[in-house]
């Protein structure tokens, strides 16, 4: 026993000892190329042909050290903070307005509900020229939102331009706390079916979805099922995700886990509250933007049969980041750990490709079981039960939007009236009146097969391969100009669906936006036939 137990320790301290090597050989590493980092900095910095700036040098090799891991470990400059502030919270100090581009110009494409933006009399659709005396010409949105948030109370100096009537302005808004809504809308979408928005899970994003279920609830008691819409829902707080799922799973029921390097940082979160309702039938709409907290959540409702998964294949990032100082009030947001749903499953995608996750094959795939039984993947997100076709997106559409003919036309059209429309009467059916702006603004749009056309007369003109044809190309260059010219009238319904949904933000704003898109939308149709159809609804979860 004596030479037994002898050798036991010889062999702990050899097991010691050579992890104490293995740790030291670890650090004379870090330290090494941390040197050989710093003197490349120098030598740059004092013999490179050009001045070089430094804090943009470093921030390209940071940039390029931290991207070689995933797409969710990033360094956060001291500018860039607030805005991570925003989506984790969804509170900021502004003036409550969205930003973008519109004809080289700064725009309101958005505003948030009793902000100082709305307060202050100024409007989606007004251009804002001058910041505190500086113009914004030539300068990106986000530059200028970054410039108008700061101290609550700071008055902002802006000079507005109004298209509609043509008009310029002069107006003082102080910054005050802005609170984003999360959960936009909620109502019913049939005589016993309810439905519930949510867009981002920043903070109480679990609480207000539990006051818009009891709501429904009162409001109809023989309410047969609820749909919660996760689409295009990036996620944020897991807090909020476990306090969700509270709603509809038993109390002490394990949510999700998360495993890393340090194990005694794995953390277990189970729900810690009475549940609202574990018997609602539920379908959790989900496509390729629902990440993160929305993956929580339709994985949990999966793997514990609670409800139907209906859409596309989610996101799939399963990992969890945590913020570190590192001087200077920047900060390095790192990935410590993944998370793993009921079934044992983890989400993440193990694969990327410019930044985003790669589809991986489903019999590439580990399998798993749910509480009835049931075969789920992981890997690659959340797999749907009911899985629905992406909506297609016509060119013409894609072109409008992005040439901003809509949103511009709308910024004419509301203009014009003087009363605010109940939300549930908003309609536009002057079909004529758009085509005749869209004229009026020149809008043209490329198809794909123009430039692939135009790209093989190209090479055919170069290798002498189209002579006799120059018939056939004019041809097809007249006929790709019909289908142009026609494609107006074709997407007419979607259009007129796309100018109400716009009409609708003006006064009612993401609510109106949500309102105005659901009696066109075919996952809602297809979730609420689901849901009156209790044996195909339960023959899914079996």
């Amino acid at each position: 026993m004596k030479r037994i137990w002898i050798a036991v320790c010889v062999c702990a301290l050899g097991i010691g000892t050579a992890f104490t090597t293995i740790e030291n050989d670890r650090l004379f590493e870090i330290s090494k190329n941390i040197e050989i980092f710093v003197n490349v900095f120098k030598e740059i910095n004092a013999h490179y042909v050009d001045d070089v700036d430094p804090g943009s040098l470093m921030r390209t090799g940071i940039d390029a050290m931290l991207g070689s891991l995933d797409p969710y470990t990033n360094f956060i400059s001291e500018s860039q903070v607030e805005n991570y502030r925003i989506n984790v919270d969804g509170k900021f100090n502004g003036l409550g307005a969205t930003l973008g581009n519109v004809d080289d110009k700064v725009a309101i494409i958005e505003t948030t509900k009793n902000s100082p933006i709305n307060r202050y009399g100024l409007q989606i659709g007004d251009f804002i020229t001058h910041v505190n005396g500086l113009a914004t010409e030539g300068k990106n949105a986000e530059e200028v939102n970054s410039i108008l948030r700061g101290i609550t109370g700071t008055e902002m100096n802006l000079r507005i331009q109004r298209p509609y009537p043509n008009k310029s302005f002069d107006v003082q808004v102080p910054r005050s706390n802005v609170n984003k809504q999360n959960v936009p809308y909620s109502g019913f979408v049939s005589d016993e079916v309810g439905y519930i928005n949510l867009t981002t899970f920043t903070a109480g994003a679990g609480k207000n979805v539990e006051i818009a279920l009891k709501e429904l609830k009162k409001e109809n008691p023989s309410i047969k099922g609820v749909i919660l819409d996760l689409r295009n829902n990036g996620g944020g707080l897991l807090r909020e995700a476990v306090n969700l799922c509270n709603i509809f799973v038993p109390k002490e029921t394990e949510i999700v886990s998360t495993r890393g390097k340090v194990k005694e940082r794995d953390v277990q979160y189970k729900t810690m509250n009475n549940p609202v309702d574990l018997d609602i039938p539920i379908v959790v709409l989900v496509n390729k933007k629902s990440a993160s907290a929305s993956e929580i959540v339709s994985g949990v409702i999966q793997d514990l049969d609670r409800g139907v998964v209906m859409g596309q294949r989610s996101y799939g990032k399963g990992l969890v980041q945590n913020q570190k100082e590192v001087g200077y009030n920047s900060r390095v947001k790192v990935t410590t750990s993944k998370y793993y749903i009921p079934s044992g499953r983890c989400i993440q995608s193990v694969e990327y490709k410019n930044g985003e996750p790669v589809d991986i094959p489903d019999e590439n795939r580990s399998a798993f079981k749910t509480k009835n039984g049931r075969k789920v993947l992981d890997g690659g997100g959340v797999t749907p039960d009911v899985k629905l076709e992406e909506p297609s997106l016509d060119p013409i559409i894609a072109a409008l939007n992005k040439k901003n003919i809509i949103f511009k036309f709308v910024n004419k059209y509301v203009s014009g009236q003087t009363d605010t429309m109940a939300l549930e009467d908003i309609s536009f059916d002057s079909f004529t009146d758009f085509t005749n702006f869209a004229n009026t603004e020149s809008f043209s749009f490329d198809l794909e097969l123009e430039s692939l056309l135009d790209k093989m007369n190209d090479v055919a003109l170069e290798e002498n391969y189209l002579l006799g044809a120059n018939k056939e190309y004019t041809a097809l260059q007249s006929k790709f100009s019909q289908l142009k010219e026609k494609a107006l009238t074709d997407n007419k319904e979607v259009i007129l669906a796309e100018i109400e949904k716009e009409i609708a933000s003006r006064y009612y704003y993401d609510k109106g936006k949500v309102y105005a898109s659901l009696d066109r939308d075919q996952e809602i149709a297809e979730a609420i036939s689901l849901l009156l159809n209790t044996e195909k609804y339960q023959s899914l979860l079996k």
